[in-house]
């Protein structure tokens, strides 16, 4: 692991190891973020699958029933009944942050509270099946909307789950150990030149020494 180009000073010393313990700081959380993310991720895709697996089924019921329909109604007359639609869908997108990911919360409303406009037709000419149709696809709508929240919400935290793991690899595997060499190398070299400067000290007096009483001491 190659050591930062920084000099080898008590002051730089310092630094290097403040910012050595904010990293394994942000390395812990940044791991404590990464675990809940997972978590909370794997959950939704539990009940993504669920939902998924229900909302197929559904689907296909809903498609037996238009295929009944059309199998007792004429092409024109099942298109006429579907043409104009007495009632209207709103959809209100909005934002949750969980742990720094801003996942969708989808709502809706319709234009009027009568759950009999769904139905766009008058049933005096149309078939059962068709209102079997009409009605399976309006219980289907909460489930369709609640997948696409939880597979948008999958998709985001996701990527946020990646971008979080490289972050703590990357402290993990480079920065800290970075840092940890770095301070090893400047601690080394502090007590070599501690060193080197007590054997000069130790040469300076001995040199005195001997020149005010003509002999060599060795003191420490």
């Amino acid at each position: 692991m190659a050591i930062m180009n920084v000099n080898p000073t008590r002051m730089q010393l310092t630094k290097l190891k403040k910012q050595l313990a904010t990293a394994v700081r942000g390395h812990k959380m940044l791991k404590d973020k990464r675990d809940e993310l997972m978590r909370r991720f794997i959950d939704l895709v539990q009940e993504n699958k669920k939902l998924r697996d229900k909302v197929e089924k559904e689907l296909a019921q809903c498609n037996s029933h238009f295929v009944n329909a059309s199998a007792v109604m004429s092409k024109e007359a099942l298109d006429a009944s579907l043409m104009s639609p007495k009632q209207q869908v709103g959809v209100n997108v909005s934002s949750k942050n969980v742990m720094s990911v801003d996942i969708p919360q989808i709502t809706t409303s319709t234009r009027t509270s009568d759950s009999g406009d769904i139905f766009p037709y008058g049933f005096a000419f149309t078939s059962f099946e068709l209102d079997d149709a009409v009605m399976s696809l309006n219980e289907l709508l909460p489930d369709l909307i609640r997948l696409a929240e939880i597979e948008k919400s999958c998709e985001l935290m996701s990527a946020e789950i990646e971008k979080t793991r490289r972050r703590v690899n990357s402290l993990e595997h480079v920065m800290i150990p970075r840092y940890q060499e770095t301070i090893k190398y400047i601690s080394m070299k502090l007590e070599e030149n501690d060193r080197s400067s007590r054997t000069r000290l130790m040469k300076v007096k001995d040199m005195l020494l001997d020149k005010e009483h003509n002999y060599s001491g060795k003191y420490s």
